[in-house]
């Protein structure tokens, strides 16, 4: 991994979890709620601005941050404090961080991307790379045949039956021809020669992002339900250091790749944190419709102690995923 992708990875961690506090943020401020501190990062504080009643601070760790509000891990007197604002007030204070993760997603799901004819990767080893195909290099035709769009070229290569095709590219202002023969190494996919599209932006629909966000989601309720009742291994499970693993990956294909993977992360981060966890936005939700059904709210310290216990117990979790991820991606003896 390059320093470079180390940064951006850094980067995508810190955007979806902004977004997320962003979330908590902003409706506490519009209802009134003493926000104490809004900061990036965890960890020793390196800067900090006081505007108004709240710090803007950001932290020594890139990874996480947090929306520090008046009252809402103890009992408070002070009339801007979350314990002392109407429940639909507090609910929404919570539910607005998974929410605006959901957006963030729903946005990028929205992004129309088609595949272009430009060459993204050539795969080491596959017949184009062997011809000498270089990623960038446009293919503008096929055994004379103009090219228009990619699936223009996944007809040509599939349609050619192994035998050789004279592809005809555009490297930087100059054209040249290129023989590549394709191979077959499974009758499911069909010939191949080893290349994957540059992607780009062409347009934006609402509709289709939200029928893949809520797909997506389906998917990941699927697998998490799977996960509790021993039908999915835990395995499959990923935590900081192998999400890092597959930003460096998606970073190496392209912003594309990477943006979508933000999407992929962002719901994911969404629908953990409404599990009725403690200490977690799902288990505050738990809380507070408790406190719906009783009256009465649960007492500030009880709350409090069960979110700690929680935030130990998924502490705990996430050095032994981390721990996992070291092995399964052969890290430690990075360490060694």
């Amino acid at each position: 991994m390059t320093f470079g992708n180390f940064i951006l990875a850094m980067l995508v961690f810190v955007a979806i979890v902004v977004v997320h506090e962003f979330g908590h943020f902003i409706i506490a401020k519009l209802s009134g709620i003493r926000v104490e501190e809004f900061a990036i990062g965890m960890g020793p504080k390196i800067f900090g601005r006081q505007k108004g009643e709240t710090l803007y601070s950001l932290r020594a760790i890139p990874l996480g941050g947090f929306c520090k509000l008046t009252g809402e891990d103890e009992a408070s007197l002070d009339a801007k404090a979350f314990n002392n604002k109407p429940l639909i007030a507090r609910m929404g204070v919570i539910f607005f961080g998974p929410l605006m993760n959901f957006l963030l997603a729903l946005l990028i799901f929205s992004l129309v991307i088609t595949q272009t004819p430009i060459i993204n990767e050539v795969i080491a080893g596959k017949p184009a790379y062997n011809a000498g195909l270089i990623k960038g290099d446009r293919i503008v035709e096929i055994n004379g045949k103009k090219i228009e769009n990619w699936d223009d070229i996944k007809k040509n290569i599939s349609e050619s039956n192994g035998i050789p095709l004279n592809i005809t590219i555009q490297r930087k202002s100059q054209e040249k021809s290129i023989v590549v023969t394709p191979v077959i190494e499974n009758e499911a996919e069909g010939a191949i020669i080893g290349i994957t599209p540059s992607l780009k932006i062409s347009g934006l629909s609402i509709k289709e992002g939200f029928a893949t966000a809520i797909e997506v989601s389906r998917s990941m309720l699927e697998f998490l339900l799977k996960l509790f009742t021993g039908k999915a291994s835990s395995d499959e499970v990923s935590g900081p250091v192998g999400i890092i693993i597959f930003i460096n990956e998606a970073a190496k294909v392209g912003f594309l790749y990477l943006l979508n993977l933000t999407a992929f992360l962002s719901l994911n981060l969404c629908i953990i944190n409404l599990l009725p966890i403690p200490a977690l936005d799902g288990g505050r939700l738990m809380f507070l419709f408790i406190e719906m059904i009783r009256r009465k709210p649960i007492e500030a310290e009880k709350e409090g102690f069960i979110n700690f216990i929680g935030f130990v117990a998924l502490m705990i979790l996430a050095v032994v995923i981390a721990y996992k991820d070291l092995i399964k991606f052969n890290l430690l003896n990075f360490f060694r």
